[in-house]
Formats: structure tokens, sequence, C-alpha cells
């Protein structure tokens, strides 16, 4: 006797989503992947990063060189001197999203986010609320979430709409990325996912995406 399986169908894991398309998104799935319908994915992230200081900011110092690692999301990070202090001074950074990625110390290097910097000191200090804006522009593409990745995809960002296979080349696809209700026992996760991984996969897919599991 022959038993079929009968795969994941398109979309069927929603419970709800947002009027029109805003909770979904076109994307690209990586290469060399074969992935099915709510299969949890993260973004790969390539790309470089540019900063200039506010204007009228009161202090003078500089950014050095920014370093962009997989975790980063494209778009404006803002830092912001929250505490001024002689030849110091502390500063939080937000992503493009406005989540705090991060706090920092003037003339300390900083990691967080996915990127990694060193706020030079100047000759006239920094005042709160000084800025600076941090532009970070390249390409963003699927991959299957994986804790263990080191590539930005180890952070769950979206669920796939349909199967994409990607076997050949990368791929477009469609992408639940944004304010949805899941059901979750019907999602796909990499082979061998635990129950605790699968935990941290919602609680990323909720904040800041607001895709929530039900």
């Amino acid at each position: 006797m022959t038993v079929l399986t009968e795969g994941t169908h398109a979309g069927e894991f929603i419970v709800s989503e947002a009027n029109g398309s805003r909770s979904r998104d076109a994307v690209i799935v990586l290469s060399g992947q074969d992935l099915k319908a709510g299969h949890v994915v993260g973004k790969v992230t390539s790309g470089t990063a540019a900063s200039a200081a506010a204007a009228g900011n009161t202090g003078n110092g500089t950014m050095g060189t920014v370093t962009v690692s997989g975790a980063a999301k494209l778009g404006v990070y803002v830092l912001t001197i929250v505490a001024a202090a002689a030849n110091a001074g502390e500063f939080v950074v937000e992503d493009p999203d406005g989540v705090t990625v991060g706090n920092g110390t003037v003339a300390v290097a900083f990691s967080g986010g996915g990127l990694a910097f060193t706020l030079a000191d100047g000759a006239t200090d920094f005042a709160a609320g000084d800025q600076f804006r941090i532009t970070v522009s390249g390409s963003s593409k699927l991959k299957e979430w994986n804790p263990a990745n080191t590539d930005g995809s180890q952070y769950a960002a979206a669920i796939l709409f349909d199967a994409v296979d990607a076997t050949a080349a990368d791929t477009p696809g469609v992408a639940i990325v944004r304010d949805a209700e899941v059901n979750a026992a019907e999602l796909v996760y990499f082979t061998g996912a635990t129950t605790n991984q699968k935990a941290a996969a919602l609680l990323q897919l909720a904040a800041p995406a607001g895709i929530i599991g039900r």
C-alpha cells in the first residue's frame, strides 16, 4: 500500500493578518535551500554603513569606521547621547524599527544590533540629545532560521507564505513579515529544533515584527 503524506499548504498557518497586503512582503530566498510553506526564516544581511552627525550637535566628536555583521538591519540606526560627561558621555542606539539594541560610552568600543564602532570624543564634549545617524545599505535574503547560524539568520524574522525551491539559485517568494497571528503548531523549523528553540523563535517574531504565535 502506498502512503501519501499531505504537505503544508500556502498560508494555512495564518490565523489573522493585517488589512490589504501589510503583513506580507516580496522576498528573496537564498540559493541552496528548499523551504516549505510556514517555514521560519531569518535574514542574511550583507551591507555597508555610513555615519553622519546630526545638524546642531553640541559635541564635535566623530564616529570611526562602522563594521556591519549579519545581524544588522537595513535602514537608519540612531545614536543619541543620553548623559553628558567631560571627555566621555553615555549613549543609546536604536535600530531602524526604533528598538534599542544597546547602550554605550563615548571613546569605548560599542557592539550591538549588528554594528560595531567607536564614537570618539572631540575638543567640545557631547551634550544630551546630540545624535548620529548610521545608514546601513545592502541586500537582505531569507534563509532557514537556526540559532546556530552567524550570518544574521540566527534571528527569526519572517515566515514563508508558500513553499520556495531555491535549490539552484536565489528565488523570489512571499513571506509574512509583520502584524499577524499564526498557528504555532503549523510552523516549520530546521530539522532537530527543540521545544525551547521554537519558543525562542516565536519571541523573536513577536518583537518587533508583531508576528504572534497562538
